[in-house]
């Protein structure tokens, strides 16, 4: 079921959204060649505390951080480490909050110093992709115009979307109705309505799209060793087109 939000409640959900932006890029200008993961981690934690908000990954199926790290060939749900960053890396920064009882979770990824051409690009076309995809989130479009926005995007500039993880709905749950592949083709799925929020999160490899679990039971990979990028916010569907929850 698909849960659409009153105005009030998109207001608090931006709030949240607001705590989340604050804190990405407050890591943002953290990550560099000799930081660790579990850095960032330390500080994430300091900064939802001090926000008056709860960590909505911390304790999620078992999960153990508030952040997902993921660096370089690690896809998704990197779990923070004493690993230190080395220039040349790109790392994916993935977090929620829940504030007044809603919910907030966007992604970032960052070059680590200088990174080699083809980075750049991974990085910027997985952005732009998103920029894409939230242009469709507009009423009486259908849900798969997102999906489709996002893999035209990708695959025209010989890159590869990930199959295996979606986006999905948001609001008093981290995860709600309805998933939200970053694949398809257009004008399929269910009508966009005033007041549906969806978490739109592409995630792109430099090589093919197949993924593999490490033992640890959380970090995606992919299962060439290519490159993967990740970004992601929270969108709201209005009367007056798409509003970005998780950026002022």
């Amino acid at each position: 079921m698909i849960i659409c939000k009153a105005k009030a409640e998109l207001e608090k959900m931006h709030r949240a959204g607001m705590v989340v932006y604050d804190l990405l890029e407050a890591l943002r200008k953290m990550v560099g060649p000799g930081v660790a993961t579990l850095d960032l981690e330390r500080e994430a934690e300091r900064r939802i505390a001090q926000a008056g908000a709860m960590a909505a990954f911390k304790g999620y199926m078992n999960y153990p951080c508030v952040l997902c790290t993921s660096v370089n060939s690690e896809i998704v749900h990197g779990i923070p480490s004493e690993r230190k960053l080395a220039a040349g890396d790109i790392l994916s920064i993935d977090v929620g909050v829940s504030l007044d009882g809603y919910f907030a979770d966007a992604a970032i990824t960052v070059p680590v110093g200088r990174v080699r051409p083809e980075l750049d690009k991974l990085l910027r076309v997985t952005e732009e992709a998103l920029d894409k995809a939230i242009g469709k989130v507009v009423l009486s479009n259908r849900l798969s115009d997102i999906s489709a926005a996002i893999q035209e995007h990708v695959e025209g500039n010989g890159l590869t979307v990930v199959r295996d993880f979606v986006g999905h709905g948001i609001g008093t749950q981290l995860h709600e109705d309805p998933q939200l592949p970053n694949y398809g083709h257009a004008g399929h799925g269910p009508r966009l309505k005033e007041g549906m929020v969806l978490a739109i999160e592409p995630m792109v490899n430099t090589g093919a799209a197949g993924v593999r679990i490490l033992e640890d039971r959380w970090t995606a990979v992919t299962e060439d060793g290519g490159y993967s990028a990740h970004f992601e916010h929270c969108v709201a569907v209005t009367q007056n087109g798409p509003w970005v929850l998780t950026r002022p």
